[in-house]
């Protein structure tokens, strides 16, 4: 099984100012970006880097993965 990007992704998200907002249903987080002034879900077991670089777009980050 592949290991889980979120850690890494967490910590790109909080070094670019988003931050963490609530708990979300099941395992997922709600996040806010200032960049964008939306909120976004962060599932915390992304196994995909495909879902990982999707999360950043939401973020108005760069793909890093």
């Amino acid at each position: 099984m592949a290991k889980s990007l979120t850690p890494k992704l967490k910590k790109i998200l909080t070094e670019a100012g988003c931050y963490f907002e609530r708990t979300g249903k099941g395992d997922h987080d709600i996040w806010y970006s200032p960049i964008t002034q939306r909120r976004f879900v962060v599932d915390s077991a992304i196994k995909s880097r495909h879902t990982a670089n999707a999360v950043l777009k939401q973020a108005g980050l760069p793909k890093q993965f």
